[in-house]
């Protein structure tokens, strides 16, 4: 990390792919303006099982994100997969013990963006994307989604919501972003990256 530039937390869960994928495209959107750094963070699994046995540090990919990580982000775009219109129980349990983190406002007036993938069209990513937004608006942050100023989001014919960016993996559970995908995450990233600047 730049210790002159602002960290934006891009804090994720992913199975498959496609949350991760979509992440890594937020990255560089956010990477793209200057003075800014994305932050690659995820959370266990959870489960009776995987709480006991899961190892502090994950085997590959982003590190599990910790309590400094959200003090000290000056933004937040949080992914998870769509569960039945809302998101996966890993990332649900990492954010119910944000308590302390809400307690001291540490992310009240920080912007924020939502993203999430699912396997149909119609897999309830918008009612995911905006649940995932109410515990961030109880923290006091400022919720920023993809404006229609975006001319990608009226055309798309796969992922990408007002609301945030998305992935629709098909039947086949194909992790790769259309090239709509692609071009709505990126400007979502950018536009939290913004944010973060004119807020900081």
């Amino acid at each position: 990390m730049n210790p002159t530039s602002l960290n934006i937390l891009v804090l994720f869960y992913s199975q498959n792919g496609s949350t991760l994928n979509l992440a890594r495209q937020i990255a560089r959107g956010i990477e793209s303006v200057a003075g800014c750094e994305a932050v690659l963070r995820t959370v266990p699994k959870v489960s009776t099982v995987c709480e006991a046995v899961e190892s502090d540090i994950p085997d590959s990919g982003a590190p599990y994100a910790t309590a400094d990580d959200l003090k000290n982000c000056a933004g937040l775009a949080l992914g998870s997969p769509t569960r039945f219109g809302n998101m996966a129980a890993a990332m649900k349990y990492f954010i119910d013990g944000t308590i302390p983190q809400w307690l001291g406002a540490e992310l009240s007036g920080k912007p924020a963006t939502v993203f999430t993938s699912s396997s149909s069209l119609h897999g309830g990513q918008e009612s995911t994307l905006l649940t995932m937004m109410l515990p961030l608006l109880h923290h006091g942050m400022v919720i920023s989604g993809i404006p229609y100023s975006e001319s990608t989001l009226s055309h798309t014919q796969s992922g990408g919501t007002p609301y945030g960016a998305s992935h629709v993996a098909g039947h086949d559970g194909s992790a790769a972003l259309s090239a709509d995908e692609n071009e709505l995450a990126f400007a979502q990233g950018k536009r939290l990256a913004e944010l973060a600047l004119k807020l900081a």
